[in-house]
């Protein structure tokens, strides 16, 4: 099985006629995900590729009951495009798109939620279930199907730590890049639960960075719900107090958020956190007994 995405998972791509999304939805068309429609007001009627592209997401979701978007459109227009989807019944909406304003998150979450619609990013790469469905900007290469989660934090980590999983023939479920902003989508606690209830995830691996409890709230739920064995690496342990690294989401403030606190809780919940990402592999064989 998987968590969020398969081989059944239909998508539009929002913003498919911008240089971003078309580029990368031949990407995700090449790898084999189902892309049944594409979105960009005032193209209706053409087509990219054999893909049909729609003035609408209600229109496009009648028409091809896709149950799944990935929007790629400017930031000052992504909330938009987030409560588009939703209010057309998509299910799972993955905002690739990085800059998009805080307060336009905070807002568009909450009706997304009420309309049932999972919401993973923005800035982030997105999922993959490997050999089934790609969603977002993940090179498909690096990916192979096996029996271990991946929820991460940081785009790159991501395909630094896969990587090396991929090469110490440890398989992937699903991997789930859930983007560094302050405020997002799907998170820790939710996608560690889905994984939990997955029968076919043997154990996972979070990728944390410094700023926020995001990690501490995870140790908590993994100590009081999880029964699957947890690996983590926590990026960022180097960086000064008040020093923005990178994502919005990684920074360390009043004393909290550091790498420190986090390495901490984790270990408490015993969840092994590797100084390296190179020693995730050796510390995930170690726990399924391998």
């Amino acid at each position: 099985m998987s968590i969020l995405i398969n081989k059944d998972t239909k998508l539009i791509v929002q913003g498919i006629t911008g240089r971003d999304g078309g580029f990368h939805t031949m990407k995700m068309k090449e790898y084999g995900t189902s892309i049944v429609a594409g979105v960009s007001p005032g193209k209706g009627g053409r087509e990219i590729d054999g893909i049909p592209i729609f003035n609408t997401v209600e229109q496009a979701v009648k028409e091809t009951a896709a149950n799944a978007s990935v929007i790629f459109v400017p930031a000052p227009f992504a909330a938009d495009a987030i409560l588009e989807a939703s209010c057309a019944g998509v299910g799972l909406v993955v905002t690739i798109t990085e800059g998009v304003p805080v307060l336009d998150i905070i807002k568009v979450s909450p009706v997304a939620k009420r309309n049932g619609t999972k919401l993973i990013g923005p800035n982030c790469p997105g999922l993959i279930t490997p050999g089934e469905s790609l969603i977002g900007i993940l090179p498909g290469n690096i990916f192979k199907k096996g029996n271990i989660g991946l929820i991460s934090r940081s785009g790159t980590l991501t395909y630094e730590v896969v990587n090396m999983l991929t090469k110490n023939g440890l398989g992937q479920t699903t991997c789930v890049g859930i983007g560094g902003d302050p405020v997002a989508g799907l998170y820790f606690l939710e996608l560690l639960e889905m994984f939990e209830n997955d029968p076919d995830t043997d154990a996972v691996v979070l990728i944390g960075e410094i700023g926020g409890d995001a990690e501490e709230q995870a140790a908590k739920f993994i100590k009081e719900k999880m029964t699957k064995p947890v690996v983590a690496f926590i990026a960022g342990q180097t960086a000064p107090t008040g020093k923005r690294m990178g994502h919005a989401g990684a920074i360390i403030s009043s004393g909290s958020g550091t790498a420190e606190e986090k390495i901490k809780a984790l270990y408490q919940a015993n969840v092994p956190v590797a100084k390296e990402p190179l020693e995730i592999p050796g510390l995930l064989k170690k726990k399924l007994g391998l």
